[in-house]
């Protein structure tokens, strides 16, 4: 066990959470009051207050162990149909994708070649700001293919996450990002990327304008700022309360084919984007 066991994540409407030795031991404010979104969580998140994002993290940690050493990597399970972690998890699947950059607590960056391990770490995680490596989560990763940036101090670092897998050899090589500058730089660095712009809420305009620039893929979350400047230039919107936002050809194609071979009922409709929902994360921010 690490001399320092302490994890820091920005949850439900960006509310920041610190996790110590298994225990919540902060919560702040959040910047939402209400998300269609986090009422579908299995423990549902109806009213968005400290005791009730307390209770959604506290049953995570019980559930799947998180910001444990416990810590499951492993899901084949979808928990939102057009989530991060369920389109990389679809793509790798269907080889659109080789190699997912994600992060994941207990480990920093990771690179993950398994469709059930990127589905096992990132459709359970919040956005991750800090964590605490866990020899035994690390151990569990790499037994399952994936590769630890950062064995020792678990950093996250999406850049060299990207530039550790090409180093790899992986060609097709997708990461999530949830900092516009880290955004932009991963796609000059490495210009034939996967970009996924994730944990939106509270982004700028500029920088709203970065990531529609930069990125494949642009989730809204709770951001004003994202629907106004990314969805007037998507080519496609998926989901309507929470959408996800293809801004080029690849993030097109990767939702189409999703929608291809699934067995749900879709409605397809050329229209002006953005569209918006009647339930929205609000206030939009």
């Amino acid at each position: 066990m690490p001399d320092t066991d302490e994890h820091i994540i920005e949850a439900i409407g960006k509310t920041r959470v610190v996790v110590r030795n298994g225990n919540v031991v902060e919560v702040g404010e959040s910047v939402i009051a209400d998300c269609p979104l986090a009422k579908r969580f299995a423990c549902p998140v109806t009213e968005i207050s400290a005791d009730a994002v307390r209770e959604n993290i506290e049953h995570r940690i019980r559930a799947f162990g998180m910001c444990t050493p416990d810590r499951a990597v492993l899901e084949t399970r979808e928990f939102v149909g057009f989530g991060a972690s369920e389109l990389l998890s679809f793509g790798m699947k269907t080889g659109l994708i080789d190699a997912a950059v994600i992060a994941c607590d207990g480990a920093g960056t990771v690179v993950v070649t398994d469709p059930a391990m990127v589905q096992g770490i990132g459709g359970r995680m919040s956005g991750l700001v800090r964590t605490t490596p866990y020899p035994s989560v690390i151990d569990r990763i790499e037994k399952g293919g994936g590769i630890v940036l950062d064995r020792e101090g678990a950093a996250i670092d999406q850049g060299a996450g990207v530039a550790l897998a090409a180093a790899r050899g992986y060609r097709n090589v997708a990461v999530t990002v949830a900092r516009p500058q880290d955004t932009a730089a991963i796609r000059r660095a490495h210009p034939a990327t996967f970009i996924v712009a994730v944990h939106s809420t509270g982004m700028t305009r500029d920088e709203a304008a970065v990531v529609a620039a930069a990125a494949d893929l642009v989730t809204a979350c709770a951001s004003g700022a994202v629907r106004e400047v990314a969805g007037p230039r998507a080519l496609v919107q998926a989901g309507i309360s929470v959408p996800v936002y293809a801004m080029t050809e690849r993030g097109k194609d990767l939702i189409i084919e999703k929608i291809r071979r699934s067995d749900e009922q879709v409605l397809l409709k050329p229209t002006r984007l953005p569209v918006p929902g009647d339930r929205q994360p609000e206030p939009l921010v």
